[in-house]
């Protein structure tokens, strides 16, 4: 496997040509990448380590926090209405910013902002069980995010991150995810990096994590330097790749390898 994953890096390193982006009706989950095993984990609730962070996240969802002493029901009502979709259109434009915010962006500026409370740390539990929980309510939804005319430079900047070859490697996403999916590189299968499942549980990881934190060790994998959590780069790569999988389901908490 180390072979073949050496000399899959190796044609990757002299390709001269960036191939072409994957076409919308070739566009696939990476469930679809994954063994019956792993798919039979995802698909049962009991069974799917990723919900435990979801019922906690259905505790803060209701418990009241901050100088204001508000919970997030108090605005949002029930999650199962109100969010019902909300992650499918994310990473969205936030006008008073001026620049797209990615959901865990987005519920830290509420509890700034509505619960004048902390914001909570990036890969903290709290913030991942949150997000989960919020994502979980569009679980089946198809993602929309990108048609807000508004997030096109964002998008456009995203795009360009994606394409450049970077790091000790000089490798770009392109160059796995475009030029080689259904390949495999040190015995794991290479996927079109659609962000279907985030926040999701990895199995390499033994716990639940943000997209956040896989685009971060994919950059520190091609040896570069990897962008600050929360780091505009990051939200824009986030965005650029919702965006492409338009139309595809969501299945927060997902489960990888």
């Amino acid at each position: 496997m180390r072979l073949a994953g050496i000399i899959l890096v190796s044609a990757l390193l002299t390709a001269d040509a960036i191939g072409a982006e994957i076409p919308p009706a070739e566009r696939r989950s990476g469930t679809s990448f994954m063994t019956p095993d792993t798919k039979a984990m995802q698909d049962d609730d009991t069974a799917n380590p990723g919900m435990l962070w979801v019922l906690d996240g259905e505790k803060l969802w209701a418990r009241k926090i901050g100088a204001a002493d508000k919970a997030c029901t108090d605005c949002h009502n029930d999650a199962r209405t109100s969010m019902k979709g909300i992650a499918a259109h994310y990473p969205a434009f936030d006008k008073t910013l001026g620049r797209p915010v990615d959901l865990q962006g987005r519920i830290n500026l509420c509890r700034v902002n509505q619960q004048r409370a902390t914001p909570l740390a990036y890969e903290s539990r709290e913030l991942l069980a949150l997000t989960a929980f919020v994502a979980q309510q569009s679980r089946g939804v198809a993602i929309e995010t990108g048609s807000d005319p508004q997030l096109a430079p964002f998008i456009a900047n995203g795009r360009e991150l994606f394409m450049q070859r970077q790091g000790q490697l000089n490798l770009g996403c392109t160059n796995c995810h475009d030029d080689n999916w259904d390949k495999r590189l040190a015995g794991s299968a290479i996927t079109q990096a659609h962000p279907t499942g985030y926040p999701l549980y990895r199995l390499e990881w033994q716990s639940l994590g943000s997209l956040q934190r896989r685009l971060r060790a994919c950059m520190s994998g091609i040896r570069a330097q990897a962008y600050d959590f929360g780091a505009p780069e990051l939200v824009e790569l986030e965005l650029y790749l919702m965006s492409r999988a338009k139309g595809v389901p969501l299945e927060a908490p997902a489960i990888r390898p």
